[in-house]
This record gives structure tokens, C-alpha cells and sequence, in this order.
């Protein structure tokens, strides 16, 4: 029987105002023992004051942080069970990596033994071994990143706080660190917090994310859920690239759901969304859940497009853009009614990105199961 995971921080209506700002506004949720958890917003939404106050570099306004069952209204941030990365890394010039490491169990008084014995296995886990005596400016930024990395873990915290830990690197070795951060969590199961503004850092790497908006959570969820199941636009438009539509819902029932919109037509949904009838809706389609066709696939467009009524789930439209990404082709669409909308392809052979060009007449269909009717 797998055992519960518990609460290693708990966060109660939390509120933090500078003057007549307030960057967080009543803020409520539990983040698990061992998880990786992501704060993922844009800047100036409250997320990293979040993360602040967690690390007790700000206090609250209002409400209680309370971190391994103990609340943290009196603690000073070095008496915390929690250690931070800061995004400059802050990594000391002018002392070696041993040094670096160490630094912090040297001010706790630890033994000369024991320092050198934790800074090796510290090393080993972010990959620096043998690394002791490099000096900062000898090394690249991942690997000065790793340093601060390993001084944290040094010091064994409960609680690792990680503010935007990646965006000083380039875009290769940001991919290549997601990967490493995510496994390093895993090999030593202490609870992850980080803070960023990238979608794709917070989608490879989380357990689980609250994207913030203007200081309140807008969703709280798993990264596929975010992506496959936005609770409202603002996710829906923040989290990955999207088409948004508007539209009217003109049929509601448990197993199905149908909206209207100018623009891309009727679209039909094979699950209800409990709105009202005729309420005014919005229609959320991923770019890669739209499938191309050439003039003249009629046949091969209703048979893909089965799984709704005649009618439903087809548009028509002229190539207005194209971007060729490698792994991609992204079109820019201009639909019979005026409107854009972007749709991805992937190119599974050298020849792929050559089926479409600039102002081809193309039609359109997607699955039943691939738009999400938004209603806030």
C-alpha cells in the first residue's frame, strides 16, 4: 500500500501588500514531503515574494507559512529547514569549489572531516567530482550553477527553494539542466520549490505547479492536466501555445457538447462542461491538435473527422505564415471568416515541411476530444 505523502509546507491565506500593492492575495496550499513543486507565473504576478517569504526573507501580511509542522511567524531565515538558490547563483569569486561547498557547514562549525566528506558526495551528486579546485571563473554557467546547487545540498535542508535557477543559461543547456535538475531531485528526495516563468522548465520538471496570477493561484494542478485541462483562459492562453476562440454553447449534456464559433464553425465535444445553454463560452484548441489536409481529401477528412456530426470539427482556410523549427512546421492560418490560428505539424521526414507552402488552400479537422471549452 503506498503511504500518503504529507505536508511539508503549508501556506494559510496568505497575503503579502507593499503599501497599497498587493503582490500576493490570500493564498492557501499544501506542498508535499518530497515533491517538485513549480510557482509558475508571469513576472510581477507574486511568485517569487512567495517563495520570499517561504525562505523568510519577507514576512507575510497576512495569513501563516508553516514549514515541517512548525509555524514560521518567529523564525529567521538561517533558522529555517530550508536552504535557497538564488537566480545569480551567488557563488563566491574568489574561493575554490571545496571552499564554496563548505562554506556554509564551516560557519556551522562542522569538522574539518566531515566537510570534506559531504562536499564529495555533494559534488558527486551534481556531477562535479573532482571539480574541488576549479576557481568560479574557470567554469561555465551550469557548472557554476551546480556549485550553488551543491552548497545547498550540503547542508541537507528540508526544503530546497530554487528562484528562476535556470534562465542565466542558454537555451541547449537549459533543456540538458531541467533534465539534471528533476533527476537530482529524485536521488535525494528532499522537497523542491521553484520559482519561473518558463512553461517548458515547469512542465519537464514539476510534480506539480501553481501557476499565480495577480497574487492568487489560478490552478493548482499535475503539469498534464495544466496543459490538457486549463480551469479558465488565463492557463489556458499561459501554459503553451493555443488557439482561443469565441463562441456560444449550443448543446450541454453528460456526453457531449457542442459550441458555436464565428469564425471556425460548430465545434462538437465528445463530454459535457456543465455551462448553461447559450451562455457565451470560450473555445481552447492546442496547435498540435490540428490535423492538415490538401484540396481534394474530402473523403479522408470526414472519415478522420468521425467521431463528430457532419459539420463539426472541419474549417477551411489559406497558409499565411510558416515557421520551420526542425522538429516542427508552425502555420499561421487564415481562416474563411478573417480570423488566425496557428497549427503545428511534425516533420517525421527531411521532405515533411515541403507539403505545405505560403497562400495554399488547406482544410482542417480535429478530434472530439482535443478543444476545451473555457468559461471564465
Amino acid at each position: 500500500m503506498t503511504e500518503t505523502k504529507q505536508p511539508i509546507i503549508q501556506i494559510r491565506n496568505v497575503s503579502k501588500r507593499f503599501g497599497k500593492v498587493t503582490a500576493v492575495d490570500n493564498i492557501s496550499l499544501d506542498i508535499l514531503a518530497g515533491e517538485f513543486f513549480v510557482l509558475l507565473g508571469p513576472s510581477g504576478c507574486g511568485k517569487t515574494t512567495l517563495l520570499r517569504m517561504i525562505a523568510g526573507f519577507e514576512m507575510p501580511t497576512e495569513g501563516q507559512i508553516i514549514i515541517d509542522g512548525q509555524d514560521m511567524s518567529l523564525v529567521p531565515p538561517n533558522k529555517r529547514p530550508v536552504n535557497m538558490v538564488f537566480q545569480s547563483y551567488a557563488v563566491f569569486p574568489h574561493m575554490n569549489v571545496m571552499d564554496n561547498v563548505g562554506y556554509g557547514l564551516r560557519i556551522a562549525g562542522v569538522a574539518k572531516g566531515e566537510i570534506r566528506d559531504r562536499v564529495t558526495e555533494a559534488l558527486e551528486l551534481v556531477k562535479l567530482g573532482g571539480f574541488e579546485d576549479r576557481m568560479p571563473d574557470q567554469m561555465s554557467g551550469g557548472q557554476r550553477q551546480r556549485v550553488a546547487l551543491a552548497r545547498s545540498l550540503v547542508m541537507r535542508p528540508k526544503v530546497l527553494l530554487l528562484d528562476e535557477p535556470l534562465s542565466a543559461l542558454d537555451a541547449k543547456l537549459r533543456a540538458q539542466m531541467q533534465f539534471e535538475l528533476s533527476d537530482l531531485q529524485d536521488k535525494v528526495g528532499i522537497t523542491f520549490v521553484t520559482v519561473t516563468h518558463d512553461q517548458d522548465e515547469a512542465l519537464s520538471m514539476a510534480s506539480r505547479v501553481a501557476v499565480i496570477n495577480k497574487g492568487e493561484v489560478a490552478q493548482l494542478a499535475a503539469p498534464s492536466d495544466l496543459y490538457e485541462y486549463p480551469a479558465n483562459r488565463f492557463v489556458a492562453d499561459f501554459v503553451g501555445s493555443v488557439n482561443i476562440f469565441e463562441g456560444k454553447l449550443t448543446l450541454d449534456e453528460p456526453d457531449k457538447a457542442a459550441v458555436d464559433c464565428p469564425g471556425l464553425g460548430k465545434v462538437y465535444l465528445n463530454h459535457g462542461v456543465t455551462g448553461p445553454h447559450g451562455a457565451d463560452v470560450w473555445v481552447a484548441l492546442r496547435p498540435e491538435k490540428i490535423y492538415l489536409h490538401v484540396p481534394g481529401e474530402g473523403k479522408a477528412i470526414r472519415a478522420a473527422a468521425q467521431d463528430a456530426p457532419d459539420g463539426h470539427n472541419l474549417a477551411r482556410g489559406t497558409i499565411k505564415g510558416m515557421s520551420y523549427l526542425g522538429d516542427i512546421t508552425l502555420y499561421e492560418i487564415q481562416l474563411e471568416g478573417g480570423q488566425m490560428i496557428r497549427v503545428s505539424r511534425p516533420n517525421l521526414s527531411r521532405h515533411d515541411q515541403e507539403d505545405f507552402t505560403w497562400d495554399d488552400k488547406v482544410s482542417m479537422h480535429w478530434r472530439a476530444d482535443s478543444p476545451v471549452v473555457l468559461l471564465s
